[in-house]
């Protein structure tokens, strides 16, 4: 600016006005200058097909910063179209579908074996609740309930056997992951095997029964010779074995047949406790004491048999493996996260290897002690599916040597609530002696 300046001041001078020469000079300067910046602008908008402007000083300047800015933004466009386009073939090569739902449960983008599992077109299934495309009250119910630790299944065409498995995978805010897989021949091979166990069961019980009434008729009779009577025996022990493990394979075989969740009716948890106490002292079975530890006045909503063969199975387990000298408490509490009923028993312990296989039907810690006890190995998984029926689940921990607690979790609106004011007097004493 002083340069040009200077020189508007000399041109002026020697043109006898000084002012003259001077916006000559500003006037000339800027002409030059308003060129630069239409060079500037040109190759900017025509940048594909215009060669970089030559230019010196700042404009050269700012010249070689914007298309040292254009290379840079260029490389990393290339990378990230070279990224999405391996993101497209990878996920289009995966064996099971992917679809990404928003907060809204509406489809963002899916790979091409959701595309083919789902019938699911590119251009036009963008936006649409995935829901609304399956119809399915079951996959509705799982999406709104959130609680992606297990999958679901679901038959997206009502009549035909076609089976798929959703699994949520949360991430973002609200939004899901749904890994779609197609589980037709395994859902037809569990079944298969559900309904084998079923009539199996129910068929061998019949000549289970009459095979156990001749040999009660065989114990108990007179004549028979000495040396027979124990083998007799035997054979009585082992059918009776035998029947309560068909009892117990028909009963998971019910609770199998549907995973709807029931409602029930209030069941009044001291007095069950109480029931159950006075059930196993009438065996004659149970050396260790049984305690009771009543912590609430609510009530339980849910299936009584249900509940009450879940409790008696782990209280049967306790029983069983639990040394004499030990003592076994019942325990029902209450908390903001529901309702809690707890087996607890100071005996030898589990170790920590088998503890996630326990609720597995027929695993046993000890098959050698489980079949002199007469265990059938199913309790827990009755137990497992009754707290799946009621919305809860089966938690389990023990220590060797230091006892085992086998703790019922109800979920909060499984729970009556009561106060010691609004139950009745006998009830009251009842959890107050307990």
């Amino acid at each position: 600016m002083l340069l040009t300046a200077a020189a508007g001041v000399l041109l002026g001078l020697f043109l006898d006005q000084i002012y003259v020469g001077l916006i000559l000079v500003v006037a000339l300067t800027l002409g030059i200058q308003l060129r630069q910046l239409w060079l500037l602008d040109d190759w900017l908008r025509h940048r594909n097909f215009r060669t970089q402007p030559e230019s010196d000083g700042l404009w050269g300047d700012i010249i070689s910063l914007v298309s040292n800015l254009h290379r840079r933004k260029q490389f990393h466009k290339k990378r990230i179209l070279n990224l999405f386009r391996e993101l497209r073939r990878s996920t289009a090569s995966m064996p099971d579908g992917v679809v990404a739902i928003n907060a809204a449960h509406e489809i963002v983008w899916f790979n091409r074996k959701a595309g083919e599992l789902l019938g699911l077109r590119r251009k036009t299934d963008f936006g649409i609740r995935i829901a609304g495309l399956l119809r399915s009250p079951k996959f509705s119910r799982y999406l709104e309930k959130a609680d992606f630790n297990m999958g679901v299944l679901v038959h997206p065409h009502p009549g035909e056997s076609i089976c798929l498995e959703f699994q949520g995978v949360p991430y973002g805010e609200g939004q899901v992951f749904l890994l779609v897989r197609n589980v037709t021949r395994q859902n037809q091979l569990e079944v298969m095997r559900k309904d084998f166990i079923a009539n199996a069961s129910h068929e061998l019980r019949s000549p289970l029964t009459v095979i156990a009434g001749y040999l009660e008729v065989l114990s108990t009779d007179p004549a028979l010779v000495e040396q027979l009577r124990e083998p007799v025996l035997e054979m009585r022990r082992q059918s009776e074995r035998m029947t309560t493990i068909l009892s117990d394979l028909l009963e998971l075989s019910r609770l199998e047949a549907t995973d709807e969740q029931v409602v029930g009716s209030a069941i009044d948890m001291p007095a069950l406790f109480g029931a159950l106490r006075k059930d196993v002292a009438a065996r004659k079975l149970a050396s260790p004491e049984i305690l009771l530890q009543i912590e609430t006045a609510d009530d339980l909503l849910g299936d009584l048999g249900l509940v009450h063969s879940a409790i008696l199975n782990l209280l049967d387990n306790a029983l069983k493996y639990a040394p004499d000298s030990t003592e076994i408490t019942l325990r029902w509490s209450a908390d903001l996260t529901g309702g809690h009923c707890a087996v607890i028993d100071t005996g030898p312990g589990i170790a920590s290897e088998h503890l996630p296989r326990l609720t597995e039907r027929f695993y046993r810690v000890d098959p050698s002690r489980a079949r002199a006890t007469g265990g059938s190995g199913l309790g827990l998984a009755i137990v497992r599916h009754v707290m799946q029926r009621h919305g809860g689940e089966l938690k389990i921990h023990s220590l060797q040597g230091q006892g085992s607690s086998f703790t019922c979790h109800f979920p909060p609106q499984r729970l009556i609530h009561h106060t010691v004011a609004n139950i009745s007097d006998t009830r009251y004493s009842s959890i107050t002696q307990a």
